[in-house]
């Protein structure tokens, strides 16, 4: 059903199962037919991107340290870095002492009643990452990484379809990214359209999101 708040429609948009090699602009074109016109905004989710780019690893090929597996132990329940395949590719990725630095600040944080400490220093690697829970059959057990120039994807899309394109990262915390955009798009205003995550986290099968505007005045979605 649509999402209707504040003049915003939110139209969830099913698709084909999105695998390694899919074009993912002619994905999103034809799911978008009929339904995206101009003026409206086609948010894409990240993982399809990333996913059509093969930017992927089974999780099983991973062996996580010693020290990602003690440190995911203590991460919250929903956060990504609780799977110590994923904290190791963190690791990997900018080193056992910048990851202790931030642990470190994390704790020194947490003394003084200040959160966030870890996911600040780190944040750009982790963000790049989505854990295996998260992800629907058959990529349940596979470690997505953050899609490839997300606003060049983003412009591709757009030139496709001849209408405004974003990448978006979102998720059922009610925090949204708009990692990639074609000209135009005002990604503050996207991401407060998606904050409810329309998307959805399960096996809803939308990866995509048509946005229109019906309240009075220009949208607030394009410049």
């Amino acid at each position: 059903m649509p999402v209707v708040e504040d003049g915003l429609v939110a139209i969830p948009v099913r698709t084909p199962l999105v695998v390694s090699g899919d074009d993912i602009a002619a994905v999103v074109a034809e799911a978008v037919a009929g339904i995206a016109r101009s003026g409206d905004v086609v948010a894409v989710s990240e993982t399809a991107v990333a996913i059509a780019q093969g930017q992927m690893v089974a999780a099983e090929t991973i062996r996580p340290s010693k020290l990602a597996y003690f440190l995911s132990r203590r991460a919250g329940a929903l956060a990504t870095v609780n799977q110590p395949e994923s904290l190791q590719i963190v690791i990997d990725r900018v080193g056992v002492p910048k990851v202790l630095y931030a642990c470190a600040a994390h704790v020194f944080g947490r003394l003084r009643g200040r959160r966030g400490a870890f996911y600040e220093i780190l944040g750009e690697e982790i963000a790049a990452i989505d854990g295996y829970t998260g992800t629907l059959p058959p990529f349940e057990r596979t470690i997505v990484f953050g899609p490839i120039e997300p606003d060049r994807v983003a412009q591709e899309i757009a030139d496709r379809i001849g209408t405004a394109c974003a990448i978006v990262d979102a998720n059922d915390l009610k925090t949204t990214k708009a990692l990639g955009a074609s000209r135009g798009v005002e990604r503050a205003a996207v991401e407060h359209a998606l904050l409810a995550n329309p998307h959805g986290n399960a096996d809803e099968q939308t990866p995509i999101v048509v946005l229109k505007w019906r309240g009075p005045g220009e949208t607030p979605l394009l410049s």
